[in-house]
């Protein structure tokens, strides 16, 4: 019977930034009777309207609440001065998906990208050119890579995947649930604990030693 692990995240998720330790853990200790599938959950859609203050102080308060909760998880807090923060993450989930185009590594190198461009160098994944610069970074084909970014394709991909989040009822991000069979269970996210979210993860699949 197929087992599939789906992650369902967002590149501007501040807690899936959190997460990305112990999401690399698993990943590479995954065993392989575990089918993983990514899923882009699109917390915000497009929007060229500029944050509103009240929501920058919140979302500057949940950084700070991750950095005390989450040792080792860095903010820059630049971001909040040097840029024009938007509401708006579809184009970061956009552009995750314009890479995978390329080659399913791209899911993490693309994503990977978009974080550290966001929490470290703030600099801001929902301006198109951002994305564009992180996938020349990535040495992608570029003309192949703007051609996919906005393509109908591309914006029916990103539905989808959506949409598949809200069917597995996943709550948000991170988030993660496996399926077996037609049985599809939640399970908890560890963020201090890499090797517990392993265990967690293969005894769900009735695979722990």
């Amino acid at each position: 019977m197929a087992v599939v692990l789906y992650y369902a995240h967002d590149p501007m998720c501040s807690w899936c930034w959190a997460f990305r330790p112990a999401w690399d853990y698993v990943c590479q200790s995954l065993p392989g009777q575990i089918n993983l599938v990514r899923l882009l959950g699109g917390l915000a859609p497009d929007s060229n309207e500029p944050m509103p203050e009240a929501l920058q102080h919140m979302l500057q308060k949940i950084w700070r609440n991750i950095e005390a909760r989450i040792p080792g998880t860095e903010f820059n807090f630049d971001f909040w001065s040097q840029c024009r923060p938007r509401r708006s993450t579809y184009p970061a989930c956009r552009a995750v998906i314009a890479a995978v185009k390329q080659g399913q590594e791209h899911h993490e190198t693309m994503t990977k990208a978009i974080q550290h461009a966001y929490y470290l160098q703030a600099r801001n994944p929902s301006d198109e050119s951002t994305l564009i610069a992180l996938a020349e970074e990535l040495q992608l084909d570029m003309a192949l890579f703007k051609q996919d970014l906005n393509s109908t394709e591309t914006h029916q991909e990103l539905k989808r995947q959506i949409e598949l989040c809200y069917q597995l009822g996943i709550p948000g991000f991170p988030s993660l649930v496996l399926r077996t069979g037609n049985i599809a269970r939640r399970i908890p996210v560890e963020f201090n604990d890499p090797p517990l979210q392993l265990q967690l993860i293969e005894q769900a699949a009735g695979i722990a030693a």
